[in-house]
């Protein structure tokens, strides 16, 4: 049975929503407060929230409360365990496709 690490679960889970996957890759270009993360976002204040409180327990962002000011930025080594699960499926799947493409032209220089 394969192991799966619950990190890695809610991260993916979080990655599911494409208004998280659009905060994520607002945060890679650097550290915003909620106002300013918001912006694009056609919904309210307190739905943006929902969102990076979502995110944060996920591990993919943190943040910090200053005054009035609660500034949010992106947890690399999160997504860094996303980017390399995925990079391991895709390897894989590329070797096997390499097998078969190799199985295929041996089949073909049998039939000639």
């Amino acid at each position: 049975m394969a192991k799966y690490l619950p990190d890695l679960d809610s991260a993916f889970a979080a990655l599911a929503d494409p208004t998280r996957r659009a905060i994520v890759s607002r945060l890679c270009e650097g550290p915003q407060s909620v106002s300013e993360l918001s912006e694009p976002f056609d919904m309210a204040l307190p739905s943006l929230l929902k969102h990076v409180r979502v995110l944060e327990q996920s591990g993919l962002v943190s943040s910090e409360k200053t005054g009035r000011v609660r500034t949010c930025r992106i947890e690399p080594h999160a997504l860094l365990a996303a980017e390399s699960w995925i990079h391991r499926h895709v390897t894989a799947w590329e070797k096997r496709l390499d097998r078969l493409e190799a199985h295929i032209q041996r089949m073909k220089m049998k039939s000639n």
